[in-house]
């Protein structure tokens, strides 16, 4: 008897409805999440006046999804829609379970537009959605411009390679992903209803199902001819040489030719397909088949291995010459180090170079007189001695103010003009807000989010002194000259600001809301006695209740929906970090991971380098942007992700106060960023728009540096012998002092420094860089790009020669160690009570020669303490000098007078008693009326006869060690450490710089 066939159970009325309301929950939770999110998105690039951006990009995604989704479903739709027509009208049912089939064909039966339309549909969403991810090609296919270089293969403009070869390729795969699906679609169709079965020895199939499914696969087989055309294209960026990137010579002698042949081979066997619909026989397309598959094989990859074995291997570096050519011309084309970006100065002589000499003794065995070092003053009158890397803490502790400002891990490098209108370097930094730093009695949602608003003031410290110089044998060192412009002081400080408060900066993580309606009383922090409310318009506004409702929703934080201080002119600020504002703005972007703050017009703005990178531009090298721009010090990891191209093309701005985001085409035309122009016209200003106050303070972008630097190693060589043999290459440097860094990586960074390279007319601001030979420690080249307005991106390169080596970073740093008197004050350094720390190891080339230049900072080993410059270590050939000053040290070396123009401290008679009197420099400042508690509540200015009394207290404490070291006697210095140590606590306490 048989058995009635069973269809899908039907469900009560009770359950249908529960599924339907959680479906509908789960939907609205999902769509609503994203609605909110897409809503403040939109009313934030409106408050920064780059709505357009949004919808562009939010439209190109609809259309992208739209499309795909479309596509998909369509041609999925279509196939199924076929198979189910085309099946055989009458298929015999077997008995009962004889059958497996029966139970899926009575359901689709049954069901049948819930199957043909649903799953196109759950198919053609995911496409579609997948498709969004790339708008960025696809935008760029629709607005591409000529670069006007042709690539030396095919001769094609290599736009073809950027733009429009990765959208053909696009399309391609989506024609494949939906041929695929089709064609196993109607597979399982016409195998549930009896049109394919797999009875007897052969099966049977029915005439349209081999009618479909020989177009569906014939189709496919063409499709696969197109991609062995593409591929020929696609061999310009091969990586079958591990030493170059581009076609090698088997590329273009077996793999190319063995591509033109499976693409003619392709397009047979597709033609078989085609026939197999008026033909009963399928064994044309079968034998088609199994000749492109052995065709692969053998022709694409068989014939491709045996010719780089026994013809390119054994001949190499005569066969690969070509291709070496083209990659070394690409490469230095795509990364911007062609001869023209590129001045090198071959053999450029170490005059400090001898066969002995006695460290430190200060002789002039290298052949440089102390005169000719006294004169160079476009170097050695410039150096730096302040390491931006290590005296975070020294600004904090010294320049916090309240606990709930910071600055951070690593402050910046910037020029400006003295009062003599000479150039200067200088560490800068914001005062920023730091809400994390609140105590635990300040942690409350107002005080987070509507009273600790913003920070205050710009700070900064010349770079090439400190304040006082340290007397003989102390362990106590010297401070940074600051300078503050800030609320206190109408932000008059030696570099004045109209506005000093930050409200956009790099320490800001949370939202502020701000504003308040006329009359009514200011509640955000400004100084201890006042408090300020918002002026400008940096924010979005939430004076109305949906707004209100959207973003406590957005946040899960109830308070803003229910706090009465948000009223009509009520604003919230968030993304208040200038990178991430601008990586917001401009997503097509790669960004510096190091923003510095500069004082523009009268106002404190942040500088953001970005960057148009590519990874397919021909011939041209791949390279790990993250691997290249990692160093001892980069806290901003880059993506690592591969590129072969980079231009710094974009520089923006971010104001301080407003957060106005503005970028600036910057530098020669680049076809990338006209592509980007033509999809956001407008956002970009033009060069024209650039003020020369903002060009004067443009830095050469370190990470780019980092990247061509680290191709510079390699591609300097010119002959393709050399290349190919590694013959002449270089390496960047290990830190010598990686260990007392915060960075990711171990390469030395490069340095900001003022100088004058021999190819220079004059000093300018430049990012520099030693290099070392490939696996050896001694050096081998010097680097430097300027950021002089008037030459800048220009790279100068110093090439020592290779019979006489010159001692590189490590070794430098291994012999200062070494030096008798920095061993024995190493021991004193490194007591229980105070270590040393090695600051930037700076290369420097000074007449003829490489002067290295490190200072050295002690740090007490107490909680609040904070490094101080203690001693400056020179070294010139076999020469080093070590002493308080600069100009001693130089003087080591080379001889009395070889440092007179050179100044270490504000006051070089000033001796140890300095450290207080830094201290009255910052009350004349205007920082002491603002001084309180960690609370924040304040106790108000400390009476000026109990700061003499602490300063009195430090500097017989001072004195003390002083006669513990002479003594010698270990435990009176362990005491006099000690009392030292109390001494300075009480002097923090006293004028509140201990927070």
């Amino acid at each position: 008897m048989a058995t009635r066939p069973v269809g899908v159970p039907n469900l009560s009325r009770r359950s249908r409805i529960l599924l339907i309301l959680g479906a509908v929950v789960l939907v609205g939770l999902i769509v609503g999440s994203r609605l909110i999110g897409t809503y403040v998105n939109w009313l934030w690039f409106g408050s920064v006046d780059y709505r357009g951006i949004f919808t562009t990009i939010v439209l190109t995604r609809i259309v992208l999804f739209v499309c795909a989704a479309v596509f998909l479903a369509g041609v999925l739709a279509l196939n199924l829609w076929l198979a189910y027509r085309t099946r055989p009208v009458f298929v015999p049912l077997g008995s009962g379970q004889d059958d497996p089939l029966l139970r899926y064909r009575t359901v689709i039966t049954q069901r049948s537009k819930w199957f043909g339309i649903g799953i196109p549909a759950i198919v053609g969403v995911i496409g579609g959605l997948a498709a969004t991810g790339d708008w960025r090609m696809v935008q760029l296919f629709l607005n591409r411009t000529p670069f006007g270089t042709q690539d030396p293969v095919f001769g094609h403009d290599v736009s073809l390679y950027i733009f429009q070869l990765p959208f053909f390729r696009w399309l391609l795969a989506w024609g494949f992903i939906a041929v695929t699906l089709s064609f196993f679609g109607a597979l399982a169709v016409h195998y549930i209803f009896g049109g394919i079965k797999l009875a007897g020895r052969s099966g049977q199939i029915s005439q349209p199902a081999r009618i479909q499914l020989a177009l569906l696969a014939g189709i496919f087989v063409l499709l696969k001819a197109v991609d062995f055309f593409f591929d020929r294209w696609d061999l310009l960026l091969s990586q079958r040489s591990e030493l170059f990137t581009g076609a090698s010579y088997t590329d273009l002698n077996a793999v190319m030719p063995a591509k033109v042949i499976l693409l003619c081979i392709s397009i047979i066997c597709a033609l078989a397909f085609f026939a197999a619909v008026f033909l009963r026989n399928l064994q044309i397309p079968a034998l088609a088949t199994v000749l492109l598959v052995l065709s692969s094989l053998v022709i694409g990859a068989l014939w491709p291995a045996l010719l780089q074995q026994f013809s390119v291997e054994p001949n190499a570096n005569e066969r690969e010459a070509t291709s070496i050519e083209r990659n070394i011309a690409a490469t230095r084309q795509a990364f911007g180090i062609t001869q023209e970006d590129v001045t090198v100065r071959e053999n450029y002589t170490q005059g400090g170079a001898s066969d002995s000499g006695d460290s430190g003794s200060g002789s002039d065995d290298s052949g440089v007189t102390p005169e000719e070092v006294a004169q160079d003053t476009g170097t050695v009158s410039n150096v730096r001695l302040l390491d931006p890397s290590l005296l975070s803490e020294t600004f904090t502790q010294l320049q916090q103010q309240f606990n709930f400002y910071g600055f951070p891990d690593e402050l910046d490098i910037d020029r400006y003009r003295d009062e003599n209108g000479e150039l200067q370097d200088y560490l800068v930094a914001v005062r920023g807000i730091n809400t994390d730093g609140l105590a635990e009695n300040q942690q409350s949602w107002i005080n987070r989010h509507m009273v600790y608003t913003h920070g205050n003031g710009f700070v900064s410290a010349p770079a090439d002194r400190v304040s006082t110089v340290p007397g003989e044998g102390s362990d106590t060192g010297a401070y940074p000259v600051f300078s503050m412009s800030d609320v206190a002081n109408d932000g008059q400080g030696e570099i004045p600001v109209e506005q000093p408060r930050v409200y956009y900066g790099e320490l800001n993580q949370d939202y502020a809301i701000v504003g308040a309606e006329q009359g009514e009383q200011p509640q955000e922090y400004d100084t201890q006695n006042s408090r300020y409310t918002y002026q400008g318009e940096g924010g979005v506004g939430i004076g109305n209740w949906f707004n209100r409702a959207v973003f406590a929703a957005n946040y899960g934080e109830r308070n803003i929906l229910f706090n009465q201080e948000i009223g009509s002119q009520s604003q919230i600020m968030f993304n208040r970090n200038p990178r991430e504002r601008v990586q917001k703005v401009a997503p097509w972007l790669k960004l510096d991971g190091d923003p510095y703050p500069a004082v523009i017009d009268g106002k404190i703005k942040w500088i953001v380098d970005g960057y148009t990178t590519l990874n397919n531009y021909p011939y041209s090298t791949l390279t790990s942007f993250g691997q290249a721009a990692s160093d001892s010090t980069s806290d901003v990891a880059q993506p690592n992700q591969q590129i072969n191209y980079i231009r710094n093309s974009v520089k923006a701005t971010v104001d301080a106060y407003t957060g106005e985001v503005s970028l600036y085409e910057f530098g020669e035309k680049d076809p990338v960023l006209e592509a980007w122009k033509g999809v956001f016209p407008g956002v970009v200003k033009p060069k024209s728009e650039i003020s020369d106050e903002l060009r004067q303070h443009f830095r050469y972008p370190a990470d780019m540096f980092k990247v061509q630097r680290q191709l510079l190693a390699r591609y300097h060589v010119d002959n393709p012998g050399d290349f190919y043999a590694t013959r002449g290459f270089w390496e960047v440097p290990n830190d010598p002092n990686q260990d007392q860094r915060s960075g990711s990586g171990e390469k030395q960074p490069p340095f900001y420094v003022i100088a004058q390279a021999p190819t220079q007319n004059r000093p300018t601001f430049q990012l520099t860089s030693a290099m070392t030979a490939l696996e050896r420690p001694n050096l081998s080249a010097w680097i430097s790009a300027s950021s002089d307005p008037e030459t800048y991106g220009q790279i100068t390169m110093l090439e020592l020669p290779t019979d006489n080596q010159t001692p590189g970073p490590v070794q430098v740093q291994r012999q200062m160690e070494s030096t008798p008197k920095v061993t024995e004050d190493r021991t004193l350094f490194d007591n229980p009570g105070v270590r040393a720390m090695f600051g930037n190891l700076l290369t420097l080339p000074v007449e003829g020669g490489m002067l290295y230049v490190e200072p050295i900072y002690i740090r007490p080993n107490s909680e609040d303490s904070y490094p101080q410059l203690a001693r400056v270590l020179t070294s010139y050939g076999d020469s080093v000098g070590y002493a308080d000053t600069l100009q001693g040290s130089l003087e080591q070396v080379f001889g009395p007078g070889a440092g007179q123009n050179t100044e270490t401290a504000e006051d070089e008679n000033q001796q140890q008693d300095g450290q207080g009197q830094q201290q009255g420099d910052q009350d004349q400042q205007g920082d002491q009326g603002d001084q309180d508690q960690q609370q924040g509540d304040g106790q108000g200015q400390q009476n000026s006869s109990e700061v003499d009394q602490a300063v009195q207290e430090v500097q017989a404490a001072m004195e003390e060690v002083r006669s513990a070291q002479n003594s010698g006697d270990l435990g009176q210095l362990g005491q006099a450490f000690q009392r030292l140590e109390e001494a300075m606590n009480r002097y923090e306490e006293v004028t509140g710089n201990g927070g």
